[in-house]
């Protein structure tokens, strides 16, 4: 790649594909060539097509944004024809494609869109988290009064078990982090509730482990109370605290003590990363499809 905007395609235009493609129309590494998504019009001056094979050859990049049961196809396509793929979580809902996506992806510039993977408060935990000997555990507490949030209130897949439940779209954001603090994780007992047949879960419980550290999980939806995003390492000298995604808190025995962040990650620092795995470099704040595998893994393991 030379040092020219990257052109890109953005496949999927629901929420988050409109988010980046917004963020990726503002930053100056990239040109957005195409929108793919199943209406074909013109949005802000920018064509969209139905199929990424009719701008497939006029791009560097494709970032995939559909729901996840379509992902594989069209990364395994994108990364066929040489190009670099930025794709939003889950990897995928079935584990065989999973896997042939992060194979597909060695030796290829790859990423997955976790969120916390660039956020100040996970590379200031990273700094601070005591060796794992000194870790009692983690827990992972999510609440979510209304499923799916208002905000992807049209992506009516989330509501269904098939591609969707907040295990996948979110628990699998602090999978990711326990995965990258603690190494691999291993599944010692999960489980989910669902209301009904075909529905999405209303409740997951499990434990995990990673280096020998115990991680708790405890998520739920349509309950009356406040959305909660929290996760805990329990230290036996220091303990740390991360809420609604971006507030690191830490105690050393007392009251939890909030620790002063100057800046916090994005859609467009995670776009700037990724441009940088494009040009051939290898951001360590950008998760790769080897760690979206692992996740998958894991977050699927709650489902079965």
């Amino acid at each position: 790649m030379t040092a020219d905007p990257i052109r890109l395609a953005v496949v999927g235009l629901g929420a988050m594909g409109t988010r980046m493609l917004t963020a990726a129309r503002a930053h100056p590494g990239y040109t957005v060539v195409a929108g793919v998504d199943v209406a074909p019009r013109t949005l802000d001056h920018l064509p969209v097509v139905t199929s990424l094979d009719e701008v497939l050859s006029e791009v560097d990049a494709v970032y995939v944004s559909t729901p996840p049961a379509s992902h594989a196809g069209l990364v395994l396509k994108a990364f066929a024809a040489g190009k670099a793929v930025f794709c939003e979580k889950p990897l995928a809902v079935d584990l065989g494609e999973a896997r042939a996506m992060a194979e597909a992806a060695q030796g290829r510039p790859n990423a997955v869109n976790f969120a916390l993977s660039d956020m100040a408060a996970t590379i200031e935990i990273e700094r601070l988290l005591p060796e794992p000997g000194a870790l009692r555990g983690v827990e992972v507490r999510l609440q979510f009064p209304r499923w799916p949030r208002a905000f992807q209130a049209e992506a009516t897949w989330l509501s269904h078990r098939e591609q969707g439940g907040f295990v996948r779209e979110v628990l699998s954001h602090f999978v990711y982090l326990t995965d990258r603090l603690l190494g691999p994780l291993t599944v010692e007992s999960v489980s989910s509730d669902f209301p009904e047949p075909g529905a999405a879960e209303v409740a997951a419980r499990g434990v995990l482990r990673g280096s020998g550290v115990p991680v708790h999980v405890s998520a739920f939806s349509g309950l009356a109370g406040p959305e909660v995003y929290e996760w805990t390492a329990w230290g036996t000298e220091r303990s740390l605290r991360l809420d609604q995604w971006a507030l690191l808190s830490t105690s050393d025995g007392g009251p939890w003590e909030q620790v002063p962040l100057e800046q916090t990650g994005s859609d467009h620092s995670r776009l700037t990363l990724f441009a940088e795995a494009v040009r051939g470099e290898h951001p360590r704040d950008l998760a790769d499809f080897a760690s979206g595998l692992r996740v998958a893994e894991v977050v699927e393991a709650f489902l079965r």
